[in-house]
C-alpha cells in the first residue's frame, strides 16, 4: 500500500491519493526510499492538488527528507510560490534549518526567487540566520548577483 501511495504520488493521481489516504491515514507519516514523506514528494514534483489532499491528513509539516530538507524548503528552491503559500498557511515553520544549517529563506535567494523571498519576508522569516557556512540568505544573493532579492532582504534588515 505505501508503494502505490508513492507511486501515485509521482504519477499526480490526487484521486488515487486520496482513496489510498482515506483507506489507510497513516500513511501520510511514511517515506520512500529516499526519507521523503508524501507531503514532500508531492511539493518536490510541484503538484498543488496532490499536495492540498495530503495536507488534509494530520502529519508533521516540517517533517524532513534525508538531507534535513522540509517541504517548504523544497518549493522554495525550485520556485513553486503557491505551495510556499499554501504551507506557509497550514503552518509550516519558515524559519526550520535543514541539516546545513539552510532555511527555506536562504533556498528562495540561492535561487533567486525573488517573489518568494518577498512572501517569507512578509510572513516573519528571520533574514539573520547564518548557514554552515556562515552565510545568510543576503550574502547568498549578493553571491548570485540577485539586485532585487538583495534589496528586499536589506529593507527587512534595516
Amino acid at each position: 500500500m505505501k508503494n502505490e501511495l508513492f507511486t501515485a504520488i509521482r504519477e499526480d493521481d490526487t484521486q488515487k491519493v486520496k482513496a489510498i489516504l482515506a483507506e489507510n491515514p497513516s500513511l501520510v507519516s511514511e517515506k520512500d526510499q529516499r526519507g521523503s514523506t508524501p507531503l514532500l514528494l508531492a511539493t518536490y514534483y510541484g503538484f498543488q492538488n496532490t499536495t492540498e489532499a495530503i495536507l488534509q491528513h494530520p502529519q508533521d509539516i516540517d517533517a524532513q527528507d534525508a538531507s534535513g530538507n522540509t517541504a517548504l524548503m523544497g518549493v522554495c528552491f525550485k520556485g513553486f510560490k503557491n505551495l510556499a503559500s499554501l504551507l506557509i498557511e497550514k503552518g509550516a515553520n519558515i524559519d526550520k534549518t535543514n541539516f546545513n544549517g539552510a532555511t527555506a529563506l536562504i533556498f528562495a535567494a540561492t535561487f533567486a526567487h525573488s517573489k518568494i523571498v518577498s512572501l517569507l519576508v512578509e510572513h516573519g522569516a528571520d533574514v539573520s540566520i547564518k548557514d554552515d557556512r556562515g552565510n545568510t540568505a543576503l550574502l547568498h544573493a549578493k553571491m548570485q548577483g540577485a539586485k532585487t532579492i538583495i534589496e528586499l532582504l536589506e529593507n527587512a534588515s534595516a
